[in-house]
């Protein structure tokens, strides 16, 4: 849930996509089509799903796991940066919102990079991790309900190989984690979650302010 950059006024916003924002066809139609629905706030913001697609570039990335498919935007996005060899794991509990990507998927012609497993968040993951996919994953994003982050980070870290990277959409919640009054149990999640990987050594960490806040974690 992060479509602008956090704090970023109209005028900003509209320079910023003009100049460093490019979109598949299929990517710009599925936005469109996203945020004309009752939740499309919880799509991905573009430049954030540009700056992951990037990072997959420069990774040389070919395995992506996403946690919150909603309507595919992201995994449209993250699909597109793949090689042609590449693929994507995508979990969602809602197959209609999914059902909407699809067909965008198909349009880019990269529907066949695309895994999407149906079903509660954890047990996707255990499920994953029972058929062997521990350390597999170059990419794992992480896009889902809140309060579930705690969970899904863990089982995320196992699944993502040593030199993969870990991003959390979301950690800055519209401000509210920076709010010591703010005690909802979202925040307070997400807050519990960044300290928890800002003290494992075994990571290399940066909060990006994109979006509603992004958090990449690079496993040594």
């Amino acid at each position: 849930m992060s479509q602008d950059s956090l704090g970023l006024a109209g005028r900003v916003q509209a320079y910023i996509r003009s100049v460093g924002l490019r979109e598949h066809p299929a990517q710009a139609a599925l936005r469109a089509e996203t945020d004309a629905m009752e939740h499309g706030g919880m799509r991905s913001s573009a430049e954030q799903v540009q700056l992951l697609g990037l990072l997959v570039e420069l990774m040389g990335a070919a395995r992506i796991l996403e946690i919150g498919c909603f309507t595919g935007y992201g995994t449209l996005g993250l699909a597109l940066a793949l090689p042609p060899h590449g693929s994507i794991v995508t979990l969602d509990v809602n197959e209609d919102w999914a059902a909407i990507g699809r067909r965008r998927w198909r349009e880019a012609g990269v529907e066949q990079k695309i895994e999407l497993r149906v079903g509660p968040a954890l047990d996707s993951l255990d499920r994953l991790l029972a058929e062997g996919a521990a350390g597999s994953f170059d990419l794992v994003y992480v896009d889902a309900d809140k309060k579930g982050y705690g969970d899904y980070c863990e089982r995320a870290l196992r699944l993502v190989r040593p030199g993969g990277l870990l991003a959390l959409d979301n950690m800055l919640w519209h401000g509210a984690v920076a709010d010591p009054a703010e005690t909802g149990r979202q925040a307070v999640t997400l807050r519990r979650v960044a300290a928890r990987l800002h003290d494992d050594p075994s990571l290399t960490v940066s909060l990006l302010p994109i979006g509603d806040g992004l958090m990449l974690a690079r496993r040594h």
